[in-house]
């Protein structure tokens, strides 16, 4: 379940604002990726994932995906492993950065 107030979002894609670029462009935000028991991971710098605990504060979007989706790996261990390859990556803000860190999560577990 869902709980905004505590920051919990099972199996889901997290977003948040990015001030002052957000402020001027909407679309730009910062990413993170919830396990199974709603707890955020994101690359939030150079080496650092973080856990439970976003970059730049709580979430203020997000999408439930369905773990059922999962081809190839499930869900938790496809974010463990993501994680684990972000540890050791450099964060670059155009190229290398949260977004693709999710999207590697997402690739691991061949998601859709």
């Amino acid at each position: 379940l869902i709980d905004k107030n505590r920051d919990i979002y099972p199996y889901s894609l997290v977003w948040s604002p990015l001030p002052p670029i957000s402020w001027i462009f909407p679309f730009i935000g910062h990413t993170g990726i919830a396990n199974s028991y709603g707890v955020i991971h994101d690359f939030a710098g150079p080496y650092t994932i973080n856990i439970n605990k976003m970059a730049f504060g709580s979430p203020t979007r997000y999408i439930q995906l369905d773990p059922l989706l999962c081809r190839d790996v499930e869900w938790d261990v496809a974010i463990n492993e993501g994680c684990q390859i972000y540890r050791g990556r450099m964060h670059n803000i155009c190229c290398d950065n949260c977004h693709s860190h999710v999207a590697r999560c997402l690739s691991i577990m061949g998601y859709g």
